[in-house]
């Protein structure tokens, strides 16, 4: 039996239970969203491992869904277009989708797409150790190294310098950020990001007054340049 959590978002209830009925059958563990902002709340909250992505959408589109998720992590994505546009499918495509399937489908057309999908992803070499300069990030034994020197990190230091490590020439804001290492952001906090990547520069940076690692973009927030994977 799968392990694996599927997201279904669609604002037609009818098609979400006919979905969630045949995955569940296949022993997929199933979350169902019913609009853009809803979804982008629960994906970031239960961290699925496939989303099902209407585009048409309330609240936020499909496309933005899309866009934002494929901009925080690499969870795999099929798009449900009502249409058959070939325009649709490219720019969803485009926007980082893996796959599409047109309304109205086969369910089990579309229980054969996620099974494809995932067996896809589930080959791809996963990233253990990203090098940043002279920095060596290794994810998973969540450690940071300068050459032969281990650097000693905070939490929240580590899981901010491998957020934008893991996507190198990427800004992010310090909202995205907050949301990256918190979950939920709160307005009114971004701000404390400034005095974590200062610490987080004291501890990397050759030269924290002239940064390397960690670039500020003005009027925006930070990127990593140059990260590679090892």
């Amino acid at each position: 039996m799968s392990s694996n959590r599927i997201l279904i978002v669609d604002d037609e209830k009818q098609i979400v239970e006919i979905v969630k009925a045949y995955l569940e059958r296949e022993g997929y563990r199933t979350l169902v969203a019913y609009d853009g902002k809803s979804a982008l709340s629960l994906a970031r909250k239960e961290h699925p491992d496939l989303i099902i992505l209407d585009l048409m959408l309330p609240e936020v589109t499909g496309w933005d869904v899309c866009r934002t998720l494929r901009a925080e992590s690499d969870v795999p994505i099929i798009m449900l277009t009502a249409r058959d546009d070939t325009t649709d499918k490219i720019v969803g495509l485009e926007l980082g989708a893996d796959d599409y399937v047109s309304k109205p489908f086969e369910p089990k057309e579309l229980v054969s797409r996620v099974k494809a999908v995932l067996r896809r992803y589930s080959a791809k070499p996963k990233r253990s150790l990203i090098r940043i300069g002279e920095l060596t990030v290794d994810l998973e034994k969540r450690q940071v190294r300068g050459g032969d020197v281990e650097i000693q990190l905070t939490t929240l230091e580590f899981d901010l310098l491998k957020a934008m490590a893991e996507t190198p020439g990427r800004v992010y804001s310090r909202m995205q950020l907050l949301d990256k290492v918190q979950g939920e952001a709160y307005e009114g906090y971004e701000r404390t990001i400034d005095s974590h990547i200062k610490n987080l520069r004291k501890k990397i940076e050759p030269d924290a007054e002239h940064p390397r690692y960690i670039i500020t973009v003005y009027g925006v927030g930070y990127k990593v340049g140059g990260g590679t994977d090892a």
